[in-house]
């Protein structure tokens, strides 16, 4: 099947330079990959997915006849050399996610995100893949410095996850110089949407909705002042695409909204959309090891790069969140 222009977007798409005819999504049965999934099948390309199903979900991926699932490791050099045969364009999503996961399991941590990441390279190097989006995080910044936080800001990653993923973008952007493979690390910062299901691990969002779901608090962690700027799953899907489309591009961008709220204004969204009473419903305590205090990007440099514009508001994706979840929780 022939690749087509994006058909319903992303609205911010500047140029009109096709989808890739075939494409690999690595994780593309989590959170974010299945929503590349979908969109680059409603675009019109063949799809290769490689999910262990270690975190990702069956339900998530679309019955399509473009579509081909190997259930696989990244780090499998088979399944990978299995994966990449007739791709153009990797966006390689499959990671070990989370701050006090990669504390509690540093080595396997490091495996899946180092290790993982070399093998995929060295794989697409050896079968001519021409571009590689590559999922990073902010993570790798660190306590920052000053806001917003810019691609410059100063790299000092406060836990083993942070540190692998920046080891990931040094080899990936080593890759790109020593082989011509276009690579694009996209830092993301706190993403949320449907498809992402509650894990302890990870993004807050989820776990206040797991607990509004159930009758109980939300507990936030420390005085609730600290911030964060979340992005809606669409706006990094539209940052993925783009940055896959754009020609002669390489390097590391911010995807983020822009703008930030604090935890305890967050807390109120989601117990506004949940139908809690004014004044219910949120516990506190202690500070968690490894949470910077405040987060901000600058996304100037994604958006002189590949035309990148977030689109949802936080007061718009929180309800769209919480219903979707509403349904998916038993």
């Amino acid at each position: 099947m022939n690749a087509k222009t994006l058909a319903d977007g992303p609205p911010n798409a500047a140029d009109a330079h096709p989808l890739p005819q075939r494409a690999l999504v690595t994780g593309g049965a989590g959170f974010i990959g299945s929503h590349i999934v979908g969109t680059l099948l409603k675009g019109g390309s063949d799809v290769v997915v490689l999910d262990n199903f270690s975190s990702g979900y069956r339900e998530n991926l679309p019955k399509h006849p473009c579509l081909k699932v190997i259930e696989g490791d990244v780090r499998d050099p088979a399944a990978l050399t299995q994966s990449v045969k007739g791709v153009e364009t990797v966006f390689h999503l499959a990671a070990s996610v989370g701050n006090k996961r990669s504390i509690d399991d540093p080595i396997t941590d490091s495996d899946i995100n180092v290790m993982g990441t070399l093998k995929l390279l060295l794989a697409a190097r050896d079968h001519g893949i021409t571009k590689v989006v590559a999922s990073s995080s902010a993570a790798v910044y660190g306590e920052l410095q000053g806001l917003p936080i810019g691609e410059d800001h100063r790299l000092a990653p406060q836990t083993p996850y942070a540190s692998s993923k920046l080891a990931m973008e040094h080899h990936a952007l080593a890759f790109a110089d020593l082989f011509g493979i276009e690579v694009v690390c996209l830092r993301y910062f706190n993403v949320y949407g449907e498809n992402q299901r509650f894990d302890p691990y990870g993004n807050v969002i989820p776990i206040f909705a797991r607990r509004l779901v159930a009758g109980e608090p939300i507990i936030v962690y420390g005085d609730g002042e600290q911030t964060r700027d979340f992005v809606h799953v669409d706006d990094v899907v539209a940052a993925n695409l783009l940055a896959a489309r754009a020609r002669g591009v390489s390097g590391v961008f911010n995807v983020a909204s822009g703008s930030r709220v604090t935890v305890n204004t967050l807390a109120q969204m989601m117990l506004n959309a949940a139908g809690w009473p004014p004044g219910a419903g949120v516990t506190h305590g202690p500070e968690r090891v490894g949470d910077v205090r405040h987060s901000l990007a600058n996304i100037s440099a994604a958006h002189t790069a590949f035309q990148y514009v977030p689109q949802v508001a936080l007061n718009d994706g929180i309800p769209r969140y919480f219903g979707w979840f509403s349904e998916d929780t038993p």
